[in-house]
């Protein structure tokens, strides 16, 4: 969000909690030199919800019903206004459409403006970061999310690896799960620890569709823009793919498993993780999709800030292999160990080759399509240097690796498989040997279907 847009979120979070939303809204929408419509749609957006500003109808109410009514399948990036294409290069491309990796965004000649198309948009959310004049938004969960926090039922923060120092350099683990709670979450977990599960399970799949240097095998892993990429543009190409969930729908999932009352909140420096959490097949998963620097602004908002809190410790549970998911190269790493681990036979056959940001992945997934590759396990992620080089990642990319890379090697459990409290919960839920995975039908619970 845009420094005009963060100060109105901060504003409208601040009075939810405070229960003065109505009369702040009121009073925000009151000023008759504005555009209703336009701002309408902004605090919408803002809201999680989208309600238009209508003469005839009362917009504070209408609002309030959207929010408390808040359904997850909903699109997540909208234009929210008009926007008259000062940024279009010579050949007439706007900066928009440059931004998008599946042609979605479309100029209609007749208004002079760009519109995005429902059919070939994938809520990536590229357009958000590249849109200069705000009018490209993807919706803000929060607002409804309130509610939750406020209520019964237990709520899980559930952090992606890239949160490591997005809050401040010396901020820990501990200490965010302190300010989570601050917040009105039950608890705070590593995704990273699910992304070790994960990792066991790629690797036996590894072991079972290579067989010789000319099989192939795809991480569907971490990222929905390559998910997105291999299934609109390369569908020849996802017979190779892994029939796995990410490690955000795997956090859901078991949590979920082991208690069903629980809700569960990812928070995450991408955009495309919510349009993710509203996969017709992903639906429940997980609940609510909150980005780094919705995050901060929330702490701001609510005056908490990381840095000044005590830390909760807890037992260690997630392995460096985990926490390396946050950046380019994580995943190759961490299965490849697996395999030198289960199937050491396997272990000179396992080559890997990575792709960063949506161009090389393109170019990876091409040479594979002409079988000009020699790798048999391929990463893509879909924004440069990985997850830590998300559009709502906080910190420089380069500083965001770094940070990975010291609280990874820093872990107790460097390997997943011998992450102790990793066998708890696997046999907690029905899965006692590696072969489970993927031979039984408690292992279902960490499949999709491409």
């Amino acid at each position: 969000m845009k420094a005009k847009h963060e100060d109105l979120f901060k504003s409208i979070v601040k009075a939810y909690y405070e229960d003065d939303f109505e009369k702040k809204i009121k009073k925000i929408i009151s000023d008759s030199s504005i555009n209703r419509d336009e701002l309408s749609g902004l605090i919408s957006s803002l809201c999680g919800v989208g309600i238009k500003f209508d003469e005839n109808s009362d917009f504070v109410e209408d609002l309030k019903k959207a929010i408390k009514s808040y359904k997850i399948d909903h699109k997540v990036v909208n234009k929210i206004k008009s926007c008259s294409m000062e940024c279009a290069d010579m050949d007439g491309q706007t900066i928009c459409q440059k931004s998008c990796p599946f042609d979605a965004i479309i100029i209609d000649r007749e208004k002079n403006t760009t519109y995005i198309s429902s059919d070939k948009c994938t809520d990536c959310g590229f357009c958000v970061d590249g849109c200069p004049n705000n009018a490209i938004l993807d919706r803000v969960e929060f607002v409804p999310l309130i509610n939750l926090l406020k209520g019964e039922k237990p709520v899980i923060a559930a952090v992606a690896p890239a949160i490591c120092g997005q809050f401040g350099e010396d901020v820990t683990i501990y200490q965010l799960r302190t300010a989570f709670k601050k917040m009105g979450f039950e608890d705070m977990v590593e995704v990273a620890f699910f992304a070790d599960m994960l990792t066991l399970k790629e690797a036996i799949e590894f072991d079972e569709h290579v067989k010789d240097k000319d099989d192939l095998m795809i991480t569907s892993c971490c990222c929905p823009m390559w998910v997105g990429m291999l299934k609109r543009v390369y569908n020849d190409m996802v017979k190779h793919v892994s029939p796995s969930v990410s490690p955000m729908i795997a956090s859901g999932r078991v949590i979920k498993e082991l208690n069903p009352d629980c809700k569960v909140v990812f928070i995450g420096p991408c955009i495309a993780k919510k349009a993710e959490a509203k996969d017709k097949d992903l639906l429940g998963d997980i609940d609510f999709v909150l980005t780094f620097a919705e995050v901060k602004d929330i702490f701001e908002a609510l005056n908490i800030n990381p840095a000044e809190l005590p830390g909760e410790l807890s037992t260690d549970y997630a392995s460096r292999e985990g926490r390396l998911y946050a950046r380019t190269g994580g995943v190759s790493i961490s299965v490849n160990e697996a395999v030198t681990r289960l199937f050491p036979e396997k272990a000179k056959l396992f080559k890997a080759a990575q792709a960063n940001g949506v161009k090389e992945c393109k170019e990876l997934l091409e040479r594979a399509q002409n079988h000009e590759i020699e790798a048999n396990f391929l990463e893509g992620m879909g924004c440069i240097g990985g997850c830590v080089g998300g559009p709502k990642a906080i910190i420089p990319r380069e500083e965001g690796k770094e940070r990975v890379n010291e609280f990874a090697e820093s872990s107790n459990i460097k390997i997943s498989l011998d992450s102790p409290q990793m066998k708890n919960i696997l046999t907690r839920i029905g899965i006692n040997t590696p072969e489970d995975f993927t031979k039984s039908k408690e292992g279902k619970i960490f499949d999709r279907e491409f």
